[in-house]
């Protein structure tokens, strides 16, 4: 029932309607030609044999009338167009002839196959090329003889991170920063959550957000570019970035991968952070905060200030402490870099090492080591469920 209080009619019922009235009007067509044909004779003077000219013709009109309702509609106004730029150009063609005799065959049948042959080719190729005239590809050609302009969209997690209102500030990201309507929901659903954790988190990112519009010389924009036939975010940021023709700004990992396989260009922070850290090479020294315990035996667990994380041999005992560090061996992936260690005795040490750990500076203290999330560094936020429809 609608808002009327009417009842709807059945889906059925009126497709059967349609059709109805689409044999009705086949019908009076066949019977008008039929009628013609044998009023006319335009083929024997034998009342049979033009009333079956008559029925054929039709039935062919009818044939052909089936076989255009399959037809795109793109297809069939590039038939049309390109079935007029044939007989204009034959037409324009046979007025150029006008200093051949037209009594000669051989020019008869060149008109002939010009009227006929030019626009049978506009035909066909402008049916088989039709999707150029579609809306997207007149706007995607038009743009390309213009400036193009470079869309960056902008993910949720990227958004919380904060680390792109610097990679902004010093002038890296070039172009037009996209903020989809969708992720201004889920940055709301996550501000609004009962999470206190979560809540920060969402309050923090519309904070940058707030902060990236107000620098001067970047460009931020609200798309309402949504698609309604997808439910998860990753998905619809990927279509957008498809539309627009640009980069999908994360450092989420799984999006990342997701973005690439489907042939999207990325831009991670993560592996542009991973890009521009130090180089720490295995037999290095260096002083860790100890914070935790780690997964295995007797080891401890330390961050560094950018979040790095450094697992430390023998070092459980030493949780809570600043200790002197040797680097064994480091693990570097787009997801991040762990750094593996072993704790120094410095007493059985030699004194040259003594020398070189002692002026090695401490990284990582209990004020610049823990994070809002615990110390755990975060790895990109983590989606747990679609997008609300509006």
């Amino acid at each position: 029932m609608n808002v009327f209080g009417v009842l709807p009619r059945p889906r059925g019922r009126v497709d059967w309607n349609c059709m109805a009235w689409f044999m009705l009007a086949r019908v009076f067509l066949v019977a008008v030609i039929v009628y013609a044909a044998i009023l006319l004779r335009p083929v024997h003077d034998s009342l049979v044999i033009n009333g079956a000219f008559g029925l054929a013709l039709a039935c062919l009109i009818v044939v052909f009338e089936v076989r255009l309702r399959h037809a795109s509609p793109t297809g069939m106004l590039g038939a049309l167009l390109g079935g007029m730029l044939g007989l204009a150009l034959a037409k324009a063609l046979t007025s150029a002839l006008f200093w051949a005799d037209t009594g000669d065959r051989r020019v008869a049948f060149l008109h002939s196959v010009l009227l006929v042959g030019l626009p049978y080719l506009g035909l066909l190729v402008g049916a088989r090329h039709g999707e150029w005239l579609e809306p997207a590809r007149l706007v995607r050609l038009f743009r390309e003889a213009g400036p193009d302009k470079q869309y960056k969209i902008l993910d949720t997690s990227v958004i919380i991170d904060g680390r792109i209102a610097d990679v902004c500030e010093t002038g890296f990201l070039d172009g037009m920063l996209v903020v989809p309507q969708f992720v201004l929901k889920e940055l709301q659903f996550v501000a609004d959550s009962a999470d206190s954790m979560k809540r920060n988190r969402g309050r923090r990112g519309l904070d940058i957000l707030q902060k990236v519009q107000k620098m001067a010389g970047v460009k931020v924009m609200i798309s309402d570019v949504d698609f309604a036939e997808l439910r998860e975010v990753d998905l619809k940021l990927i279509e957008l970035a498809r539309t627009l023709r640009g980069k999908i700004v994360t450092n989420d990992f799984n999006l990342n991968k997701v973005a690439q396989l489907r042939g999207v260009e990325v831009l991670n922070i993560n592996e542009l952070a991973n890009a521009l850290k130090p180089v720490v090479l295995p037999g290095e020294f260096m002083k860790v905060f100890i914070l935790k315990e780690g997964k295995e035996y007797n080891q401890g667990v330390a961050y560094l200030d950018d979040g790095t994380m450094v697992v430390v041999d023998n070092a459980r005992r030493m949780i809570g402490k600043n200790i002197d560090v040797v680097v064994t061996s480091v693990l570097q992936t787009t997801a991040g870099k762990m750094i593996f260690g072993r704790h120094i005795d410095l007493a059985a040490a030699p004194a040259q090492q003594q020398a070189q750990v002692q002026a090695t500076p401490a990284a990582g203290t209990p004020s610049n080591v823990e994070k809002p999330n615990g110390g755990e560094r975060d790895e990109g936020f983590r989606r747990t469920r679609p997008v609300q429809q509006a």
